[in-house]
């Protein structure tokens, strides 16, 4: 007999719009429908090694499909995230 014991992490970020809050025409306070919009990054970490990366956005209470990325996507997202950060600074 064989024991095999997996160690399985699951690190979650969910990233969400900073809520905007309008009052509506009788003096209430509401949230912004982009308040309730964001993302969020999953990753499956089976003995030390990442068995994956998914994203995907959330609209409301719907969220999309889970997208798969590698690690040369992942690249990709950072630098294109880099970017634009980079010019928001300069505005």
């Amino acid at each position: 007999m064989k024991r095999v014991q997996s160690n399985i992490v699951n690190i979650g970020f969910t990233i969400m719009n900073q809520p905007d809050e309008v009052k509506d025409g009788q003096g209430r306070t509401k949230k912004t429908r982009q308040s309730k919009q964001g993302l969020e990054v999953m990753q499956a970490v089976v003995n030390g090694n990442s068995a994956g990366v998914t994203l995907r956005t959330i609209n409301g209470a719907q969220k999309s499909a889970a997208i798969n990325l590698d690690k040369e996507a992942l690249t990709d997202l950072l630098t294109a995230i880099n970017e634009v950060l980079s010019s928001e600074e300069v505005n």
